[in-house]
């Protein structure tokens, strides 16, 4: 039983959380310190979600309460005294990438009502296969992967050699990489950015047509709010990758075998999606910082109208000095 829906675009609101997670962690681009880059992310998100109208629960967090000390799962966000909300974040996704300088960190955030998100519960990692609206009729995550990469080819009205597949550079994706190029598709390997392959995947604009391999569950869920609000399609399977992690599943009762989709993901069509760009690269372009500001780069989506917003703000740091660090529009 899902809650009454909330009537306000939220995504406008959100995009200015992501906007304050990027710009707090973007300094920390290249400097090999992706503990304090994170840190910074999640301080300033939190601050900036605790001035939103929501009662809002973290489904998709940082953690667990322990190894967290914010933005962990079960935490309440909000004002308390707007509509119940489902939220999942990743105040900065590839913590790795903006490390080490690399291009595709993003600041990310979904949400959807009360109970519409899936509890991954001690589920890590899950096997994904993320296509556009034109291919996701055609595509079966557990058909042999040329079979695959054939029909989408067809559905995108490109030859299978002009198809370029997201693949995180894994050990475990030895055999999906040998299948994808035998099968004559080209690939793009990235190290880290689960969200961001998922995102480009179902981008118009991205030049990447389909995600394949295995990622994490809770970047599943979480990329899956932006997904149904493109209308492409994500198929996934829990696939754990230790005993321990398929121990706890069984335990928990969550059934390896069953092929999920977005709509078992979010429960919902009443979702909001904000991204934001952090270290600049091919999807969303970085923070740039000048003397007075800096600019930023994000993605904003609303799920009932299925708008998409691709918003380019300057921010100016003296008007911003005059809020607090993080209530600005």
């Amino acid at each position: 039983m899902h809650t009454e829906a909330p009537q306000k675009n939220l995504a406008l609101d959100l995009v200015r959380v992501t906007e304050a997670a990027a710009l707090a962690c973007a300094r920390w681009l290249g400097k090999g310190d992706k503990i304090s880059a994170d840190q910074a992310a999640v301080d300033a998100m939190r601050l900036c979600f605790n001035t939103l109208e929501i009662d809002g629960k973290v489904m998709i967090g940082e953690g667990e309460k322990d190894d967290a000390p914010m933005l962990f799962n079960g935490e309440s966000l909000g004002l308390g005294n707007g509509p119940k909300v489902d939220i999942a974040v990743d105040p900065l996704e590839g913590t790795n990438l903006l490390a080490f300088g690399r291009p595709n960190a993003i600041s990310v955030v979904g949400v959807a009502p009360a109970g519409a998100m899936f509890d991954p519960g001690p589920s890590f990692y899950m096997q994904k296969l993320v296509v556009p609206a034109q291919a996701k009729d055609v595509v079966d995550i557990e058909a042999p992967t040329g079979h695959n990469l054939k029909l989408i080819a067809r559905a995108l009205d490109k030859d299978v050699d002009d198809l370029v597949v997201f693949v995180l550079d894994k050990p475990r994706h030895k055999k999906l990489i040998s299948e994808i190029r035998e099968a004559g598709a080209r690939i793009q390997l990235h190290t880290d950015g689960d969200v961001t392959g998922s995102l480009m995947a179902i981008d118009p604009r991205s030049e990447v047509d389909v995600m394949m391999g295995t990622g994490g569950t809770p970047e599943g869920v979480l990329s899956a709010t932006a997904i149904r609000i493109m209308g492409g399609e994500m198929f996934a399977k829990l696939d754990p990758q230790k005993q321990d992690e398929k121990n706890a599943l069984a335990e928990y009762g969550m059934d390896v075998r069953r092929v999920l989709t977005v709509n078992d993901l979010v429960k919902s069509e009443d979702l909001f999606f904000a991204a934001t760009g952090i270290s600049g690269g091919t999807f969303l372009k970085g923070v740039a910082y000048h003397g007075h500001g800096a600019e930023t780069s994000s993605l904003v989506m609303r799920g009932k109208t299925g708008t998409i917003r691709y918003v380019e703000a300057i921010h100016n740091w003296d008007a911003l000095m005059k809020f607090s660090a993080v209530e600005y529009d």
